[in-house]
């Protein structure tokens, strides 16, 4: 079944002259998922079979919901994958293996970023990587972006010979402003830690204005040089964007723990969206103890809750065997009402340098052209109820002016298996009545749209 989704694209700055491009909000419908399997050519063995867990828990997470996109080093490895991923029976159908060689796991750095374009096509942009400023090899890493554009038949945007850029390095808000940290992007000393030589700030952000879709910077310092963290202060350990309007983040106590300056601190805390408003702050603490490995290794430092990932229908959440896991856990959960939280033991990731942020990257669900901006409809959604449910459910929803509507129901795979219509609608309060008589047990997603463009989606469950 062929699917057609068309998303609106707004915030686009348009040139007579030059493409530009928006990166989708993490929490946007994921087509799938991409993982790098760890294996034991760069660091041994001990290192693959320590992590091993790890990429079944996220496999397992993620396959009801998405694909999993698993980049395995080679034949054997692939193999190896499938017979663990088949001793605790997760279900192959929605997963599927690429043979690249790669030097590491963590594919938020290294791996492609999805951007659309103009007239929201999506593409892959393969940006530099130069293993956090030369610290690692990086030799295998670096292509893996356009090996996976080739691999899928996606076009894409070549920006290796233009920056160097990390996807850890940098969080958007899903409206134009971008969260960053000077450290990890334009710092020119020391040696090991230079991703752009020469770049300065100005030029960063005309980069990444064009190929990222940005139209507002907040940049902290960060902290360049620590011993432990290879990154020179990735954001994604210290703050994420929930939403436009609402930031979630470390108390100041825990911030200065983790290595942010007074400054940064308080550049953070008073940072404000595209509409000058400053964000809403959600709490996360760090772990109570020191991190201590399965195999009883104690780090010597806390570890960080913040470092999430959003799925479809799960949010993978970093768990270190530790009192605080619960509590963030549950602090995450509020947050996602209509995802599951996940708590993933990362303790073993962790004494490499990060968590599951670190080693996922989504790939949004493609679009088509026919896009109009001028649609100024709004539409107020309530989650359908009861949810679950077993025969039918209510989507209410409330229309501020006259339009067309309709909802497209998607199964786990990403295939509509049912749509309605309802053109013609007048402003005020309407009701779409489902019916799952013939639908299998299941999370389905479903979308809401106004005038052929997707406006809300929202997850339901169905059991019989």
């Amino acid at each position: 079944m062929r699917i057609l989704i068309i998303i609106l694209i707004i915030n686009m700055n348009l040139t007579l002259f030059s493409q530009t491009y928006q990166m989708p909000h993490e929490n946007e419908l994921h087509e799938g998922t991409w993982l790098q399997w760890p294996h034991q050519y760069e660091y041994g063995l001990a290192y693959r079979n320590s992590l091993d867990d790890t990429w079944v828990a996220m496999t397992q997470s993620l396959v009801g919901g998405e694909k999993v996109h698993i980049i395995a080093y080679d034949n054997a490895e692939k193999d190896r994958i499938i017979s663990m991923l088949s001793n605790v029976s997760v279900p192959l159908n929605n997963v599927d293996f690429f043979i690249f060689q790669t030097n590491d796991v963590w594919i938020r750095d290294n791996g492609p970023i999805f951007v659309r374009d103009n007239i929201g096509n999506l593409l892959v942009e393969d940006w530099g990587f130069n293993g956090w400023g030369g610290k690692y090899n990086y030799n295998l890493c670096d292509p893996i972006p356009s090996s996976i554009g080739a691999a899928i038949s996606m076009p894409v945007v070549h920006l290796d010979s233009i920056m160097t850029n990390e996807g850890g390095a940098v969080e958007l808000d899903g409206n134009g402003v971008l969260l960053a940290c000077r450290s990890s992007i334009i710092s020119q000393s020391p040696s090991n830690s230079v991703r752009n030589p020469g770049m300065t700030q100005s030029q960063a952000e005309s980069i990444f204005a064009q190929y990222l879709g940005v139209t507002k910077f907040i940049w902290l310092d960060g902290n360049v040089g620590d011993p432990i963290d290879v990154t020179d202060f990735h954001i994604d350990g210290i703050a994420k964007f929930l939403n436009d309007d609402t930031l979630v983040t470390m108390n100041n106590a825990d911030l200065t723990y983790w290595g942010t300056s007074a400054l940064d601190i308080s550049a953070l805390y008073e940072a404000s969206n595209v509409n000058s408003n400053v964000y809403t702050k959600i709490y996360l603490p760090l772990t109570q103890n020191n991190v201590v490995t399965t195999t009883g290794n104690n780090l010597g430092y806390k570890g960080s809750y913040v470092n999430y990932y959003v799925a479809n229908n799960v949010v993978m959440v970093p768990n270190y065997n530790d009192p605080n896991d619960v509590v963030a856990n549950g602090i995450i959960q509020s947050l996602y009402p209509n995802r599951t939280v996940v708590g993933l033991d990362c303790r073993n990731l962790y004494e490499w340098g990060g968590m599951i942020h670190c080693v996922t990257q989504q790939q949004p669900l493609s679009t088509v052209t026919g896009l109009d901006d001028n649609i100024k409809t709004e539409i107020k959604v309530v989650q359908n109820f009861p949810n679950p449910f077993s025969e039918t459910t209510t989507i209410n929803i409330t229309l501020d002016k006259g339009a067309d509507v309709y909802v497209c129901i998607y199964n786990s795979i990403g295939q509509i298996v049912l749509r309605q219509e309802k053109p013609n609608l007048s402003a005020g309060q309407h009701s779409f009545k489902i019916n799952a008589e013939n639908l299998p047990n299941g999370i389905y997603t479903y979308v809401l749209g106004i005038d052929k463009q997707n406006r809300f989606f929202g997850r339901m469950a169905i059991l019989h």
